[in-house]
């Protein structure tokens, strides 16, 4: 089988692309792919990296009032279109699949006006432009949230899940702790703040910090490495907790994932599909600078089912913070609901069920 995978701009968008690309090489040692996205994207580097064969386009999104670069936006994806027929005629895929961004937009399209089966799939509760654009034209869109289905045509709907959730599951954990100086045994909540951090949720943990060293889990912060020697300063004047692990960053994070009684963090689609695969409980703070607050609308996919605690950053402090960890931690009861009603929602197979949905298309 040939496939063609466009998706890019984020992490957010590769990631997933990149699970499938994996899930699918699991079941066909045989299966060959071509990767079109940006060079200005992150797509680039780590699609190459990880030696996928890789084709280049130039496009842009489009600005949200009228603006003349909107003009050198429709001239782009025209010659990305022109491209990428190309490039889908040179490789001659089985079916096309877009993950997110714009560079989908062109590809997907020349995909479906030659006629090669078509596939988008939508990471986020509510979806972008590209894929709303999109849908008129594919032969299938794949969801990880229900909430999604009302905004495509139903008959294309399929629920797949993201992934990125297959990749976290069956991790041994053991190692990666005891290499970050985590106690064996003893319950933990992860807080981050994304790749990048958060400075209201480090605020949030720096005002924690004199109650913590109370509390009889530990905590592993993972401050974001743009904030971590402001922290560190701030945490110097107060102390910092023996039970208080701080990092920069984490590079395994799957590898940690397993081994995490509660996570507090934003509600990225790549993260929520993490910690649900896993049945995690979280406390969820959605980044209000994102695309049509489109986290907030995840996170409530979470909070709705009680599987997790949704905290607005403009009510973030570190009492309500700590509030909310303690009555998850210090209820076993409620901790154990919110870890079942989490993997009630996780769909750990999401790369074999887009697979699937895949090679009925290509028959």
């Amino acid at each position: 089988m040939k496939i063609a995978v466009s998706g890019g701009g984020t992490g957010g968008h590769i990631y997933p692309a990149l699970a499938l690309i994996n899930e699918i090489k699991k079941q066909d040692a045989q299966a060959e792919f071509l990767y079109i996205g940006t060079e200005a994207g992150l797509e680039q580097k780590i699609v190459t990296g990880s030696n996928i064969p890789f084709k280049s386009i130039e496009i842009t999104g489009f600005k949200r009032k009228l603006s003349m670069e909107n003009v050198r936006t429709v001239m782009r994806f025209l010659k990305g279109v022109q491209d990428s027929k190309k490039y889908l005629k040179e490789f001659k895929p089985d079916v096309v699949i877009g993950t997110g961004g714009y560079v989908c937009g062109p590809v997907v399209y020349a995909a479906a006006k030659l006629g090669i089966p078509t596939v988008i799939h939508e990471q986020n509760s509510l979806p972008g432009l590209t894929n709303k654009f999109l849908a008129r034209y594919v032969d299938k869109v794949a969801i990880c949230f229900e909430e999604a289905r009302s905004y495509f045509p139903d008959t294309k709907v399929v629920l797949t899940g993201n992934p990125r959730a297959s990749e976290v599951i069956g991790i041994n954990s053991d190692k990666a702790k005891d290499e970050l100086g985590l106690k064996p045994g003893k319950r933990t909540v992860l807080i981050v703040g994304g790749s990048r951090g958060a400075k209201p949720i480090n605020q949030a943990v720096i005002d924690m910090l004199p109650v913590l060293k109370e509390k009889d889990y530990q905590i592993l912060y993972v401050t974001g490495e743009v904030h971590h020697e402001s922290v560190l300063k701030e945490v110097a004047k107060i102390g910092n907790p023996f039970n208080v692990i701080i990092k920069p960053f984490i590079s395994n994070m799957p590898e940690v994932l397993g081994g995490i009684d509660l996570i507090v963090g934003r509600a990225g689609a790549t993260s929520l599909a993490e910690i649900t695969a896993l049945g995690l409980p979280s406390i969820l703070i959605p980044s209000p600078y994102v695309t049509a607050n489109h986290q907030e609308v995840n996170a409530r996919s979470l909070s709705d089912h009680g599987a997790a605690v949704l905290l607005l950053e403009s009510e973030l402090n570190g009492a309500v913070l700590q509030k909310e960890i303690d009555s998850i931690m210090e209820e076993k009861g409620r901790l154990f609901e919110m870890r079942a009603a989490s993997k009630k929602l996780g769909m750990p197979d999401a790369a074999a069920r887009l697979y699937d949905e895949m090679k009925k298309l290509s028959k």
